[in-house]
């Protein structure tokens, strides 16, 4: 996983609103390798969703604005290039499964017409070549009748055969990097678990390098090699998958984890982090997650904590594991675990 396809740095996207300027992503920083899965997990309000639009351009503006950072994708700085040069890499070069399925397909136009959209604009073949490969897609996708489904309009699909669609379209030119946007939201269990095989062998046959947005812990487990942690707007922690589920070191990702059901417990209520993920705004001072985090002491309320590298490449942006605290901020986090 030496080739990196994807790195970001320090990106900042604002909203400007009649209530002022809001930070949706602030700082955040990091690379996705060619053939890896990277989840980026975290609370509806955390920026996941726009940060991904914000690699593909596709943040509306106004209201939205890239104001800084770097989105390098094979070396090329995106938050630079013209629209021209984004329409030629957008569908092509990068892909996007979007987050709902129903409603991303066009209504008006037949599925293969569809696919064959973003066929006919990257590559030099003919329609009829186009038709064909859009059925073989179709086909790769475990769409049955496949032949028949390409002229079958979206309403004629389940849900779980709509996300296939979008999948199909997404690998169409085969992109190098495949960004999926909650590609398992609405479906039943058993749909979620074939589209995230399906996904897995995409990955394991072209290569593709998967940036999987999510708050669900259990795709993250079941597809991503790395995961990073996103918390009103910022990155919390980062780390391999087996790492951050294993041994979490931010009270963030803590929540998150102890918040999933356990087989072997038959507790009454699930956990759940108490209160919500508060509004992003330019004048924020302190840690964003201090007035929900049970290990929040003085500082973490009038200080910002950067990310803080730990061993094997690891990240996380609390204090609690900042040296310069010497051994008062571990004591403080032995008294409140215990």
């Amino acid at each position: 996983m030496a080739d990196v396809v994807l790195e970001i740095k320090q990106l900042h996207t604002h909203f400007m609103t009649d209530g002022g300027e809001i930070p949706a992503v602030d700082g955040v920083s990091f690379k996705v390798h060619k053939g890896e899965v990277v989840g980026i997990v975290g609370e509806s309000g955390s920026g996941k969703s726009v940060t991904s639009l914000s690699v593909m351009q596709l943040i509306p503006s106004p209201p939205g604005k890239i104001v800084s950072g770097d989105i390098n994708f094979k070396g090329e700085n995106l938050a630079q290039v013209s629209e021209k040069r984004m329409r030629e890499i957008r569908g092509n070069e990068i892909a996007m499964i979007f987050q709902e399925p129903m409603t991303s397909l066009d209504p008006l136009f037949k599925i293969g017409d569809q696919i064959m959209e973003s066929i006919l604009l990257h590559q030099n073949i003919s329609k009829k070549e186009a038709r064909l490969k859009s059925i073989n897609l179709l086909k790769l996708v475990g769409i049955p009748r496949a032949e028949s489904v390409v002229d079958e309009y979206p309403h004629q699909l389940s849900g779980g055969m709509r996300q296939r669609v979008m999948i199909a379209m997404a690998m169409s030119c085969n992109p190098e990097l495949l960004i999926a946007d909650e590609p398992t939201t609405a479906l039943d269990v058993t749909i979620q678990a074939q589209i995230l095989d399906l996904m897995k062998n995409l990955n394991k046959e072209k290569e593709t390098a998967i940036l999987m947005i999510t708050h669900d812990l259990g795709v993250v487990a079941e597809v991503c090699d790395r995961v990073v942690v996103m918390y009103c707007g910022q990155v919390v922690e980062e780390g391999t998958t087996r790492e951050i589920l294993k041994d979490p070191k931010h009270p963030y990702t803590k929540g998150l984890i102890r918040s999933l059901p356990k087989l072997h417990e038959k507790e009454q209520r699930l956990y759940s982090i108490p209160g919500t993920v508060p509004k992003p705004s330019m004048d924020m001072v302190g840690c964003r997650f201090a007035d929900r985090c049970e290990f929040a002491f003085k500082r973490c309320f009038a200080e910002t904590p950067e990310l803080l590298s730990h061993e094997n490449g690891r990240q996380s942006r609390c204090f609690l594991y900042d040296e310069n605290e010497g051994n008062e901020l571990k004591d403080a986090e032995t008294n409140i675990r215990s």
